[in-house]
């Protein structure tokens, strides 16, 4: 008898054995690292300046996720270039969930005002969640003749070229936020840029400048206390610090919808199982009542949605600031 025979197709069963358990071994491994995770402290990229506002939210959050998954967070301001250093420093660590981005609504502007970007803002991250939103406000120069956003369009559409308006600087999400609202509703008004949002804020209440858009947080005790008039509200819908104000697109101009937002954001080729653990434990910090009061003192609307949702969110907002950008020509600093 030629044993060869016999023993070939004993060779072939436990080559069929051994990759069976090679596969199966490969599939447990994400769910085994998950299980493992996290085996010591996370760092928490931030790619902006300490007290800023996603630097704020960052800290409000950070003791309640270390508290979620046993490890410390470590919160690391690397800042410069519009946000884009630390987000690369993100983009290129190894994809384990130790290094976590703390994004800004920028991560997406940045993407349609950069000609070339060191990362690719959509290939190069897996998104966990949006953590917040915070509405944009219309505000103008208490001296100017309008109440309402038709009646600034009507004396912008008046007096072309004569009204001015201040952002925090050249490709700033606001700075975008006002271009947009011209683009749409098609009025010339020329821009003055300033070094952050306080002096851009000082510029309006002075009368330097005669409008601007900012976040509710800056927007409300300014308002309140007179030194700017708020005309109306840049978001989807109305907002409890401002709830007798009307939107925009209430007031009949559709399609300039804008806010400011705050996320998660992992490297792309971070496993499934590790993205589903920090997006339980984001939900779990955005559930505590202590930080649902703090996040209502900023005016951040708590989201905690699905990283598929953050995704096309993501992808909406570089296709709305592309075209702003293509059609009004601006630029960063």
């Amino acid at each position: 008898m030629n044993t060869s025979v016999l023993r070939a197709p004993r060779r072939l069963i436990a080559a069929a054995a051994a990759l069976a358990l090679l596969a199966g071994g490969l599939a447990a491994a994400p769910a085994a690292q998950a299980q493992a995770y996290p085996a010591k402290p996370v760092r928490l990229v931030v790619a902006f300046p300490a007290g800023g506002g996603i630097d704020t939210i960052t800290r409000l959050l950070a003791p309640k996720l270390a508290e979620a998954l046993g490890q410390q967070m470590i919160v690391d301001n690397r800042v410069g270039a519009s946000g884009n250093i630390g987000t690369d420093h993100v983009a290129k660590s190894p994809p384990d969930g130790y290094t976590v981005l703390m994004a800004y609504s920028s991560h997406a502007s940045n993407a349609a005002l950069f000609a070339k970007l060191p990362y690719d803002t959509v290939r190069d991250f897996q998104p966990v969640s949006q953590i917040g939103v915070v509405p944009h406000v219309i505000l103008v120069n208490p001296s100017m003749p309008v109440k309402t956003i038709s009646e600034l369009v009507r004396l912008a559409k008046a007096r072309p070229g004569d009204i001015t308006y201040s952002s925090p600087g050249n490709g700033t999400p606001l700075h975008l936020a006002t271009e947009l609202l011209k683009v749409t509703a098609g009025l010339d008004m020329r821009h003055v840029p300033y070094k952050g949002a306080s002096p851009a804020m000082v510029s309006t209440m002075s009368g330097e400048t005669q409008l601007t858009i900012t976040t509710t947080v800056v927007a409300s005790p300014l308002a309140k206390a007179g030194r700017l008039r708020a005309i109306a509200i840049a978001s989807e819908k109305r907002v409890s610090t401002f709830p007798a104000l009307p939107t925009v697109a209430e007031s009949g101009i559709k399609g300039t919808e804008s806010n400011s937002w705050y996320g998660m954001l992992v490297p792309a080729a971070t496993p499934r199982p590790i993205v589903d653990r920090l997006h339980a434990a984001l939900l779990k910090a955005l559930a505590a009542p202590d930080i649902r009061e703090k996040f209502a003192d900023q005016s951040v609307e708590i989201s905690g949605n699905r990283p598929e949702q953050f995704d096309k969110i993501i992808r909406d907002d570089i296709a709305v600031w592309t075209k702003v950008v293509k059609a009004s020509g601006a630029k960063v600093d």
